[in-house]
């Protein structure tokens, strides 16, 4: 695959603007409770390979269900405990979230946040707002949730890693947001890197798949995570993004917010998109 440079300037031309966002941040009266809830719902941020497979609440896609059974339990029942966390175990997290404890991914959400748990007791005395008041900067933030096993995501090409840090990047822009880490370089981030913002790019015409992959693609075909194909894409998409970014005003996190949410309408939900089933996204 490759990018289509020569319809960058163009593309970013025609990117929106961010409109101010008026609703406030999960639980931002609260600053614990805010941290809380974006530290937590962004270790289980993953699973798109998996949504077709688990229950839906009506309206509402695989995260945003997922998303639905987090902020119920916050809002009923306040914030897990650090302690908690460390207990968790995939029954009690597929009650919180309307699914069946035998499906593959409630196992691994329950380990991620079980990591969580022990990361915060271990080093920031169970408190969530622990990294933000630890950290300098907003990539620093992002680095320091990038060494946990809850935010792992790092695949490997020709030898050489390649660390995406999709989920470790969001949560530390979700800290931002929440007003909970008011910290300097939100703009050096990268885009967050999953399967829906290149599915939104290749739809534009901005990136260019070879034939093969996308009749793949488009016939229903799970990409095995960390091949060739997969992680060009993810890795495809990313500079696509820093293109987009150097020809316009926006920054990659405001490029990829403005992708995410235009994947959303009618035109790319219907069309196929890459899946893969990981830890990842």
């Amino acid at each position: 695959m490759r990018v289509e440079e020569n319809a960058i300037e163009e593309y970013a031309d025609g990117l929106p603007r961010p409109e101010p966002d008026d609703e406030p941040a999960p639980f931002a009266d609260d600053p614990e409770t805010a941290a809380a809830f974006a530290i937590c719902m962004n270790a289980i941020n993953f699973g798109s390979g998996w949504w077709p497979t688990i229950r839906k609440r009506p309206g509402l896609s695989g995260y945003g269900t997922m998303a639905a059974g987090v902020t119920d339990r916050f809002g009923s029942g306040g914030p897990w405990t650090a302690e908690e966390l460390s207990a968790m175990d995939a029954k009690s997290i597929a009650e919180v979230v309307g699914q069946d404890p035998e499906h593959p991914l409630m196992p691994q959400f329950a380990a991620a946040l079980r990591d969580v748990g022990a990361r915060l007791r271990a080093e920031h005395d169970g408190r969530f707002l622990g990294p933000a008041e630890a950290a300098k900067s907003i990539p620093e933030l992002a680095g320091a949730f990038a060494a946990w096993d809850a935010f792992a995501d790092v695949s490997h090409y020709e030898g050489r890693p390649v660390p995406f840090y999709k989920r470790a990047q969001l949560a530390a822009a979700d800290l931002h947001r929440a007003g909970v880490a008011d910290l300097p370089g939100l703009e050096r981030l990268t885009a967050f890197a999953d399967n829906l913002v290149p599915h939104v790019l290749r739809v534009d015409g901005v990136l260019q798949l070879d034939p093969g992959l996308t009749a793949r693609i488009e016939a229903g075909e799970l990409l095995e995570h960390g091949s060739p194909e997969e992680v060009e894409l993810r890795a495809c998409a990313i500079q696509a993004i820093e293109l987009l970014a150097a020809a316009g005003t926006l920054a990659p996190a405001e490029i990829d917010s403005a992708l995410w949410n235009r994947g959303r309408d009618r035109r790319y939900k219907s069309l196929p998109r890459p899946r893969s089933r990981n830890i990842a996204y």
